[in-house]
């Protein structure tokens, strides 16, 4: 399987109209030939919660969004990406239940990882709970098992009520391993070209250590579901959000990574006024990424820029982004907030509104993101360059729903028309169809306030000038004539 080089959509299976069917009638009607490299749709698994991440099982596709014939048809025109949340799966799982019904006799007891298959008298000891990544207050949730309604810790690393609805697996147990090759041969019958693997830094539990990125157990667990994708013609991204010295270990070793530095980067220079530390970083960053400015959770900060930025600075971006409107994911345990106590984790909102709704400032972060090296995803909210959804957030949302607004048929009719939206779509084209970006990149020289990037392959040549004074930019490039084109993105 070979990653198309060319600009892939992020969305839910319900955001683009309402269902499967629907989001392939707006890709064909709205964005025809604008998503060349695939799409990734978030989980369109029956799920208990998590809008999608606490799924239940990957055999099936939830009835509202459609079923698989949607997800082959959707392959026969786009790359497919879905999700394996490799971590985990839900509580209300028929897996998990046969566990709570029969215990240590079910079937699928053994996916699940108990605390005494860590600690044999399945306590942690506080000098290993200290050395712990939390993601809640306690990384386990006590459960009933059993007709004689044994208590039992699970390990429950994500979640956001007690017991978690989000139920940790073992990866090393035969059970599990079965289990995610049955899945994984599911996908490839029905056409998916790359998978996910969601959360997958937190995979491996060994006592005394972070329960993160736990060396060398993680490389020979993506050892072994690398050889089983790749023997059903499935690409992998390995979704890890780490100091960014974890996302290059996984490169060296020819991983796909996601490229969540980026987008800080481009914020931080759009809205200071000042690119070098974006271009310092454009000219040592791997290549072999995917690329983003937006998702469906935030712009990250820790820990992933840890060592990157001065918290003085980043409390000033970070404070931006708060009067225009965004909210903020902070970091639980304090054993990793900086110094001075910063610990924000990911700033929420869309990109768009970060920038304050400025239609120059957010087209240039695009072009800068379409030129850095790599596969560039547009979440869907960004494609449609939407602002802040404060209303779903009166009615009762969490804070990541302000970027994670449901565009009906008119609305989606009336935002593309937009023109700034027009201006995107004509960006996209150029990145997907001209052949240099194919070829050699270069960080050119400029002042602290520009941003100059080329791509050169074989005659094929093109720069991309952003003045960042102005939030102007310009691509000039020589086209199949040999003429020097240059246009106003």
């Amino acid at each position: 399987m070979t990653v198309k080089n060319k600009v892939q959509l992020i969305t839910y299976p319900d955001s683009l109209g309402g269902d499967l069917k629907t989001l392939q009638d707006v890709l064909e009607r709205d964005f025809k030939d604008i998503f060349k490299g695939g799409i990734h749709i978030l989980p369109p698994f029956p799920s208990s919660g998590d809008r999608g991440f606490a799924p239940l099982t990957y055999l099936e596709i939830e009835p509202e969004f459609g079923d698989w014939s949607d997800i082959q048809c959707l392959g026969e025109n786009y790359d497919v990406l879905l999700d394996l949340m490799v971590n985990h799966i839900s509580a209300k799982s028929d897996f998990f239940q046969d566990f709570l019904k029969n215990g240590q006799e079910a079937e699928y007891a053994d996916l699940f990882l108990t605390l005494d298959k860590i600690w044999a008298d399945g306590e942690i000891p506080a000098d290993d709970f200290e050395k712990i990544f939390l993601r809640r207050t306690e990384p386990y949730s006590d459960f009933e098992v059993g007709e004689a309604g044994e208590k039992v810790r699970v390990w429950t690393t994500f979640g956001k009520v007690t017991p978690s609805e989000q139920i940790d697996l073992d990866v090393n147990s035969e059970a599990t391993r079965q289990l995610f090759t049955e899945f994984f041969e599911n996908f490839s019958k029905n056409g998916v070209k790359i998978v996910r693997l969601d959360a997958v830094g937190y995979i491996n539990k060994v006592a005394g250590s972070s329960f993160f990125f736990v060396e060398p157990e993680i490389h020979q667990f993506l050892d072994w579901i690398t050889e089983l994708a790749h023997s059903l013609n499935i690409e992998l991204l390995p979704e890890v959000h780490a100091h960014y010295s974890v996302q290059n270990k996984l490169s060296e070793k020819g991983h796909w990574i996601y490229d969540f530095i980026l987008p800080y980067r481009v914020l931080e220079a759009l809205l200071n006024k000042n690119s070098i530390a974006l271009c310092d970083y454009l000219r040592e960053r791997p290549a072999k990424q995917f690329t983003m400015l937006d998702c469906h959770d935030g712009v990250p900060i820790k820990p992933d820029l840890d060592d990157l930025y001065k918290s003085e600075d980043a409390r000033n971006l970070v404070n931006t982004c708060l009067e225009r409107g965004s909210n903020l994911s902070l970091i639980h345990a304090p054993k990793y907030h900086d110094e001075d106590g910063f610990d924000v984790h990911q700033i929420r909102g869309t990109y768009y509104s970060m920038l304050g709704a400025d239609d120059d400032a957010y087209l240039a972060a695009r072009a800068i993101q379409f030129f850095a090296p790599g596969v560039p995803q547009v979440y869907y909210v960004g494609a449609l360059v939407g602002e802040n959804d404060f209303e779903i957030l009166e009615k009762g949302g969490e804070g990541r729903d302000i970027n994670r607004h449901n565009y009906s048929l008119n609305e989606i009719k009336q935002e593309v028309t937009r023109e700034v939206v027009q201006r995107l779509l004509k960006l996209i084209r150029f990145r997907n169809e001209y052949p240099a970006f194919d070829g050699e990149f270069r960080v050119l020289e400029s002042s602290e306030n520009g941003v100059n990037l080329s791509w050169q392959k074989d005659e094929s040549f093109c720069t991309l000038n952003v003045d960042l004074a102005t939030m102007k930019s310009i691509i000039s490039y020589r086209n199949t004539e040999g003429n020097d084109i240059r246009y106003s993105v």
